[in-house]
């Protein structure tokens, strides 16, 4: 880097003076020549470029060499100071001053601290060559950049790091590997940029919405992607996102920024984390380009900085339509102590006092004369600050010529995986149990082809070229026989021919029943969803109303036609039926433009409601059979397609069973998955016994299917009964062999003590004590399988079965470690 030159002189311009003197707010800090109007950025949405018709400002230089360090001061006029005349001393004052009064506790304290700092901050100042101090400025031009206080910017992370310097001007394209000027749009899921034109299909125009390129779709399914490879002789530069996305870059915000006695300059900085640098790590809600602001602050050498970056709230990001590539999210604030989040603008709501308080603080130097201009602060003053913040130990060092001047972010967060973790190579059955989740939701249902064409036939009919048919669909089934899933996966199949220009545009929006506080909640819900806007119930069933009744438009991108999903729709129902009739009725009004898709599990719900609304509801209806074993069968083969854990009959065992009972897509996967579980715990056990028999194949059986089924279709009270300790059982079998002797349900503690002890006695058994047996039952009661009578414990307190003494009998008859337990159940 060049020499920084010497500062200016502080003669001020003529076209500064004038300012001046027709301001009588205080002087605005030294503030250089501003560059020329930064160029519109590309959008995390969209990329264009202008047009010929309008031609773009010249670009600003990039500044990832920077040459040279400008700025420019201007003199205050200095405030001639008042002597104070001493004031008149009393008496009284006087005697205080020579009686001896011990002061309060807490006063000494207080004074003890304040000269302390006081002190502190005199003794740097002595130190300091020639009395100088530190000067702060609000904006800076160093090396070639302009930096203002609030300016977000990209931190060196690395030192002498070769890929720093390699910052391309234009993002290419991941097919081309051209930038040029046609437009371009942003993959939200890799952040890779594609010409409209290399898309295969192309497109006509930049989609609404979220985009997800070929390749990441791809990645999603579990497919092996193959990423298009450059020419031979060129090498794809990283952009600063890039670098700064996969951790090779720090983000931070400018708080202040200032010049040290030896020339350098110096700013405080406060740091940005991706989410994967959090101790939550990555959620799968959040955006590839959302950053949280934390609460750790550092000194950090300009020299450290690369260029700007923009860190908008949530309002400004919707917004940004063509902002380009360095535009992030920023709505949560980490505490990188307690690893707690808090939204900014409650902070900021709490803390707008506070910070008016901080800024005349910074920025009124009344007391300071001697300074280089009304911007300085005094050094004692920003020592004093900077010891009761204290340095920040979380962060690693930025790359700057000072090593080791400043903390920050260190070791938080979940991104880096152990190395025994990253090592580990998962078994066959690791892979079948993550297959197995129900979260894990394949492109397509299987086994449901014809629904899915009668779904898409009914949405293509409403939304007509000339005009769009008001409609409702209702559909029913069992529970788990995919409705819903079927549903979504016509949705993006008919999302895919809108962006291909195949079908006119609409919105969707999808509402479950389920997550509604009340019924009327709906309204509010669906007009959030069509407007941003959040408004009471009431408020919003007025306008949609009038959205869909009337024909009002409230802009002009809300004409497009509205399909609405409604899960669970059976949960709308209230004591008058008005909101599922307004909802219903509102497909029916001409200019509506709004079609229903309605979900229940009910078959016969429009009959069970009133005669206005079933016959609304109209006659479309479709019906999902419970799948039978083949169809099962064909399911739970697609989830383990590729991966051989399974045994070919325990796959259709485990078909059969649940086929025979519900017809239940996702029991049937449940079960497999406890299969899976019960094997995988049975061969670690075996491995630990004896490390031969880890070495032979093993799969999933019947047998474990077969357990697997047991604990799935039987009640949690008789496992509990039947995985309790030896004496819970006799325990157990011993209330119910006094409800046979007495015929009386409740028994006191003393009569069933009586009776454990004759059962251990005549079968061979230790008879455990009484403080043993009190801590037995009161375990029991714990979970709820005896009831208690409420008091002290003590001999007489009454005890009684939570359940029939059936269960019992059923629960312990098996048992093998108290065989002879049977012949008294």
């Amino acid at each position: 880097m060049a020499e920084t030159p010497k500062k200016r002189s502080k003669q001020t311009p003529k076209h500064q003076q004038h300012d001046l003197s027709s301001s009588n707010a205080i002087t605005i800090p030294a503030t250089p020549v501003a560059l020329e109007p930064t160029p519109v950025r590309r959008s995390s949405r969209l990329y264009t470029t202008p047009t010929a018709a309008t031609a773009p400002p010249p670009p600003p230089p990039r500044f990832t060499r920077r040459k040279s360090l400008n700025f420019t001061t201007t003199t205050p006029t200095p405030i001639p100071k008042t002597p104070k005349k001493p004031a008149p001393q009393s008496q009284e004052d006087a005697a205080k001053q020579i009686s001896p009064i011990s002061p309060d506790r807490y006063e000494t304290r207080r004074k003890r601290k304040l000269d302390e700092e006081k002190n502190a901050g005199l003794a740097k100042n002595k130190d300091l060559k020639g009395g100088k101090k530190r000067v702060y400025y609000r904006k800076v031009v160093y090396d070639g950049g302009e930096f203002s206080i609030g300016d977000d910017v990209y931190v060196k992370r690395r030192e002498n790091a070769e890929s720093d310097n390699e910052d391309p001007e234009v993002e290419e394209c991941v097919m081309c590997f051209k930038a040029g000027r046609a437009v371009m749009i942003e993959c939200d899921e890799c952040l890779g940029g594609f010409h409209l034109k290399c898309l295969k299909p192309p497109l006509k125009e930049v989609p609404e919405g979220d985009w997800i390129c070929r390749f990441c779709e791809a990645t999603k399914l579990g497919k092996n992607v193959e990423l298009p490879v450059p020419p031979a002789g060129k090498k794809r530069a990283r952009t600063a996102k890039e670098k700064f996305l996969s951790s090779d870059l720090w983000a931070a915000h400018i708080e202040s920024m200032w010049k040290e006695v030896d020339g350098t300059y110096w700013f405080r900085s406060r740091w940005y984390i991706i989410p994967e640098e959090t101790a939550a790590g990555r959620q799968p809600h959040n955006l590839r380009r959302e950053l949280y602001r934390t609460n750790e602050f550092a000194d950090v050498e300009m020299e450290s900085i690369i260029r700007h970056c923009y860190v908008m709230n949530p309002k400004d990001f919707s917004k940004a339509a063509d902002e380009g590539d360095d535009v992030f999210l920023c709505e949560y604030e980490y505490d990188v102590c307690w690893h707690s989040f808090k939204r900014i603008a409650e902070i900021s709501n709490n803390e707008e006092d506070a910070e008016e308080d901080e800024s005349d603080k910074d920025w009124n130097s009344c007391e300071i004369t001697d300074s280089d201009s009304e911007d300085d602060t005094d050094y004692k003053k920003e020592k004093i600050n900077g010891s009761q913040r204290g340095p920040s130990f979380g962060h690693s060092l930025a790359a700057n010529l000072r090593k080791g001047q400043f903390f920050g972010l260190q070791k938080i967060g979940a991104k880096k995986i152990p190395e025994h973790t990253r090592c580990h190579k998962q078994t066959e059955i690791g892979k079948a149990k993550a297959m197995l989740l129900l979260a894990c939701l394949p492109k397509s249902p299987p086994c449901r082809n014809k629904e899915m064409e009668e779904i898409t036939a009914f949405i293509k009919g409403a939304v007509s070229d000339g005009q769009c048919l008001g409609k409702c669909l209702y559909i029913h089934g069992v529970p788990g026989t995919g409705k819903t899933m079927t549903v979504l996966a016509v949705m993006r199949t008919l999302k895919i021919e809108v962006d291909s220009g195949n079908i006119k545009p609409y919105c969707f929006v999808e509402i479950n029943g389920l997550k509604l506080a009340s019924p009327e909640n709906i309204y509010r819900v669906i007009y959030e969803a069509l407007t941003g806007h959040r408004v009471s119930w009431k408020k919003a069933l007025h306008l949609l109303n009038e959205r869909f009744s009337n024909g009002t438009n409230w802009e002009e991108e809300n004409n497009k036609p509205c399909i609405l999903l409604i899960d669970e729709l059976d949960l709308l129902v209230t004591r008058n039926q008005s909101v599922l009739y307004n909802i219903l009725d509102w497909p029916t009004k001409p200019h509506s433009k709004l079609i229903v898709i309605g979900i229940a599990n009910t078959m016969d719900l429009p009959e069970k409601l009133l005669p206005r609304i079933s016959s609304r509801m109209g006659i479309q209806r479709l019906c999902f059979g419970p799948y039978n074993y083949q169809q099962l069968q064909e399911i739970i083969s697609s989830r383990l397609k590729g991966i051989d854990a399974f045994e070919k009959p325990a796959i259709e065992f485990a078909s059969r069973k649940v086929a025979a009972v519900s017809g239940d897509a996702r029991r049937a996967l449940e079960i497999c998955r406890r299969a899976a579980e019960l094997a995988d715990y049975r061969l670690r056990k075996s491995q630990s016994l004896n490390d031969s028999a880890g070495t032979r194949r093993s799969l999933v059986g019947v047998a474990d299917v077969e357990a697997a089924v047991k604990e799935m279709f039987q009640a949690p009270h008789i496992q509990v009964m039947k995985s309790c300790s030896k004496l819970s059982k006799i325990f157990l079998a011993a209330m119910v062999h006094e409800l046979y002797k007495t015929g009386m349900g409740e028994t006191s503690f003393e009569k069933l003590a009586m009776t454990v002890s004759c059962l251990c006695t005549s079968n061979g058994e230790a008879f455990p004590g009484f403080d043993t047996l009190f801590r037995v039952g009161c375990k029991l009661g714990e979970c709820r399988i005896i009831l208690c009578e409420a008091g002290v414990r003590h001999k007489l307190q009454k005890l009684q079965l939570n359940f029939p003494s059936d269960d019992v009998t059923f629960a312990l008859k098996d048992s093998k470690d108290l065989p002879w337990l049977a012949k008294y159940l």
